[in-house]
């Protein structure tokens, strides 16, 4: 139970959580309602694709976020998950300020593009920062965000 709880950081880095690890936490963040920044460290985890969608449904649920900071590096994330993880962004309307690493994460062209379209109607982000070095994204792939 955390009624009350406006800030949460935690680092699960290397810790083998899984996809299931990914979805029991994008439930349990749900909970947090009265959150406004969320500081999240899960890298080398291996959540892939799903793990970010499971992920992503949590975070998108808490009303409040206005401060995201995800680090998703070395995940097996790929096209899908980057798609997921744009479409999920997308719909957290109070959020200011983003910080997303996806280091190593194979998102390809397609990827990266799925994600910058979701980025894009972020309409009240002031602050982001993306590290999406290691993911095979050439010039066709480049974040475009109008």
């Amino acid at each position: 139970m955390c009624a009350t709880l406006t800030t949460l950081k935690l680092d699960l880095g290397e810790n083998s959580i899984g996809v299931n690890g990914a979805k029991y936490l994008g439930e349990r963040i749900v909970k947090c309602v009265t959150l406004t920044s969320l500081n999240l460290d899960i890298n080398s985890n291996s959540i892939g694709d799903n793990g970010v969608m499971y992920l992503g449904e949590g975070i998108v649920k808490c009303v409040s976020l206005t401060s995201l900071s995800l680090n998703l590096s070395y995940n097996s994330i790929g096209e899908n998950g980057a798609k997921y993880l744009g479409e999920e962004i997308a719909k957290c309307v109070t959020l200011t300020s983003l910080n997303l690493n996806l280091i190593y994460n194979s998102i390809g062209e397609n990827g990266a593009k799925y994600f910058g379209e979701g980025i894009s109607k972020c309409a009240a982000l002031t602050s982001l920062s993306l590290n999406l070095r290691r993911n095979t994204i050439s010039e066709n792939g480049k974040i475009i965000a109008a």
